[in-house]
């Protein structure tokens, strides 16, 4: 007992701000423990180096810039390759194919939290987040498939219930998720476990909400996915190959590597590119026809008679440049110009969303989000770009090129009670007579 007062006579006491800072961490549910955990999360192991052998052997005799650069070209051009073989393999593979990236995007930044909170041994944490990411894709999807697939579903009894009640049970089972996580709490785990629910939602309106648009774009027409998507692709690799082999000037601390002369050379070439790309594109009836689901046939159609954004028109060139080139007038499509929008957002505005990425990672002390593709890193590495210019199609096409649509108002007309059907039929009479075009259409017959 002697000895043992000794010792404590020894022991130096703590400081008083010690004391406070540890008193509050218990009371937030969270020892000191957690918080040296969480330190040392921060720290991450360099990454091995994921380069096929067969690319090591054959570019061993170049230093590592030269062979960085050619790994990540010829698996850019791989990845080129298989964009070109879904495209071609019709819509229905295009959608699962997004569908697959965000689930892998998903799966790359919530390891991150994990490894980073240390949260392995959190209860019913990790099934829990995968949950969460069901319950949001059935509510986006039900949506999608309540929207473009209504003949079906009004068809089919069952698929009608379901989308009568889509809300109410995507709110249900998130709300039995919610519940499942607050009972999971654990004392000592309060603040690390409220962190990676933050992390999960956060995570899910990143991911899910924008591989939703990036589906609602595809349904107005290939075209309007596949010309973001290139432009974002050509700027990535433009402004690489500019900035490889010009650049000199910084362009932002997050990403050393980025400079001015990549910037700009990619800026510009993104422009023509799009410009050309569209041009190409618009005179396909496959690329401009809105995705539709034909009930005859159980299956995909794109053939439609092209709007007046894929016809060719003449226009005026201003004096200036008349006088510079030499031409007067020149035929393109209004798409074009829709085009120089869409290009100019992905050359100026969607780097940003590479610079978020790289504040993140930056922010962890890691280099990619996984290594998934040599040379390039994680899924989520080539799809941070992505994700902004989704949004962006979305928001414009929605502001600026989408109108009334008369075959979903037929739909809505058409799930109304028949009294509703005929007070509006009633009243579209009047309103038509009122303008002389029932009468005009009726002495035609």
């Amino acid at each position: 007992m002697t000895e043992l007062r000794q010792r404590v006579a020894r022991e130096p006491e703590a400081p008083p701000e010690d004391k406070e800072s540890e008193s509050e961490a218990k009371a937030d549910g969270e020892t000191a423990s957690d918080s040296e955990s969480r330190v040392e999360a921060v720290t991450q192991p360099p990454s091995a180096d994921d380069t096929p052998e067969v690319l090591n052997r054959a570019l061993s005799n170049l230093s590592s810039r030269w062979k960085n650069w050619w790994v990540r070209g010829i698996l850019t051009l791989a990845m080129i390759a298989f964009f070109f073989i879904i495209i071609y393999l019709g819509p229905m593979v295009l959608m699962m194919i997004v569908m697959c990236v965000q689930i892998k995007c998903f799966h790359e930044i919530i390891t991150i939290g994990y490894n980073v909170y240390h949260s392995y041994d959190l209860p019913w944490f990790r099934t829990l987040s995968w949950y969460f990411l069901l319950c949001v894709n059935y509510f986006f999807y039900g949506e999608t498939v309540t929207d473009y697939f209504f003949t079906l579903v009004q068809r089919e009894e069952p698929l009608r219930i379901l989308s009568k009640y889509h809300r109410f049970i995507s709110f249900t089972l998130y709300l039995t998720g919610f519940c499942m996580f607050v009972l999971s709490l654990v004392k000592k785990h309060y603040r690390l476990q409220f962190y990676m629910f933050g992390w999960t939602h956060v995570t899910l309106l990143i991911v899910v909400t924008q591989s939703h648009l990036v589906i609602h774009n595809l349904f107005e027409g290939m075209i309007w996915f596949i010309v973001p998507i290139s432009c974002v692709i050509c700027n990535d690799i433009m402004a690489y190959m500019f900035g490889f082999f010009f650049g000199r000037t910084p362009l932002i601390k997050l990403s050393p590597k980025k400079t001015w002369e990549g910037f700009i050379g990619g800026f510009f070439a993104t422009v023509v590119f799009g410009l050309l790309l569209s041009y190409v594109m618009s005179g396909y009836r496959c690329f401009v026809c809105p995705v539709e689901y034909n009930n005859d046939t159980n299956s995909f159609t794109v053939d439609c008679e092209p709007s007046g954004l894929f016809r060719l028109q003449e226009y005026n060139i201003p004096g200036v440049i008349q006088s510079i080139i030499g031409w007067k007038t020149v035929r393109m499509y209004p798409f074009q110009i829709h085009s120089i929008a869409l290009s100019t957002f992905a050359s100026l505005i969607g780097p940003f969303g590479g610079f978020f990425a790289s504040g993140f990672k930056r922010a962890f002390k890691i280099k990619d989000f996984a290594n998934t593709i040599p040379g390039h890193g994680g899924i989520m590495d080539r799809f941070d770009c992505q994700y902004l210019m989704a949004t962006f199609v979305n928001v414009y096409i929605a502001s600026f090129i989408r109108g009334p649509n008369p075959s979903k108002l037929v739909q809505q007309f058409l799930t109304l009670r028949p009294d509703q059907q005929l007070h509006i039929f009633n009243t579209l009479k009047s309103h038509l007579t009122d303008k002389g075009m029932l009468t005009a259409a009726t002495e035609d017959k």
